[in-house]
């Protein structure tokens, strides 16, 4: 636990100076290179929120390893049926597992409320750049349920969590709109910024898509890929109107408690909760009205 702790254990660590380099790259591109001029770029106090909201994950991811380890740890030593060594084929084999699980908890946040009033902070801004990769949820406790299957299949806890870091260090670079798409075989397997421009459109045909952190192949293998065709319009399905880092982060949970505690009965409240956001109950039509009152 001490090791997995250390923040000099921790690729992010190493990770900080080359996501302050990449984004310093980054806006000299868009200051300097040609380029289309319809690219959201950069806005201070957007930027700046995002760093700050990245800096409040790292506590949460801290608290979140704490709080998991000792369950993941119980279950590989003491249940799982073999272990997979932290060889090169082992850690492989951890990165390609922790992506699947990602990909199922990507899109189990979309999906249902409760998890995107976790999720949605990171889709709330209207830029699309490398400071946008840093604006992150400071609720990740539903990765809980998905990495929870891992150590059943002989993947420790610190396996897990370096195959996380890895995963997130590579979503840093596909939040982008200069690079366009990449060559044919790297764009049908990986996740690239063209995959990932789709997953933050709020366009219709945009929403619910490409849920992959490194590997887009489980898009396409369970339904859920989408091609960029035109450029998207970033951010969520309405506008978001404060830097509040707190109304950014729980501020969909207040929504969805509010509507919690006034429906009626376990089975409304529970639709609430887990039902697609956006999700209400039906207004019962004058028929309806008509048919019930007659009874």
């Amino acid at each position: 636990m001490h090791d997995m702790l250390d923040p000099m254990k921790n690729p992010l660590t190493y990770a900080i100076p080359f996501f302050l380099i990449s984004i310093a790259v980054e806006l000299a591109a868009l200051k300097w290179l040609d380029h289309d001029d319809n690219l959201t770029g950069y806005v201070f106090k957007d930027a700046r929120t995002s760093i700050l909201m990245g800096l409040g994950s790292i506590v949460s991811m801290t608290v979140f390893k704490i709080v998991t380890f000792a369950v993941y740890a119980a279950i590989f030593a003491y249940v799982s049926l073999w272990q997979i060594p932290t060889t090169w084929w082992g850690l492989t084999l951890s990165v390609v597992l922790v992506d699947l699980a990602y990909y199922w908890n990507h899109r189990f946040v979309h999906r249902t409320r409760v998890g995107w009033a976790a999720h949605q902070a990171h889709h709330s801004s209207e830029y699309m750049n490398l400071a946008t990769a840093l604006r992150q949820k400071w609720n990740p406790w539903f990765e809980f349920f998905f990495f929870l299957p891992l150590p059943f299949l002989g993947i420790s806890p610190a396996a897990i969590y370096l195959a996380f870091s890895i995963n997130l260090i590579y979503q840093f670079f596909v939040h982008t709109e200069t690079i366009g798409r990449l060559w044919a075989p790297i764009e049908a397997v990986f996740n690239t910024p063209s995959h990932h421009r789709v997953h933050h459109g709020s366009d219709p045909e945009y929403l619910d898509k490409n849920y992959a952190g490194i590997l887009i192949v489980w898009d396409r293998l369970f339904g859920t890929f989408q091609q960029e065709r035109q450029r998207p319009t970033y951010g969520l399905t309405y506008k978001v109107d404060t830097y509040n880092l707190l109304r950014l982060e729980y501020g969909a949970f207040r929504e969805l408690w509010n509507d919690v505690r006034s429906a009626d009965g376990w089975r409304l409240k529970l639709s609430y909760v887990f039902r697609p956001p956006g999700w209400a109950p039906e207004e019962p039509t004058q028929a309806s009205v008509v048919r019930e009152s007659s009874r």
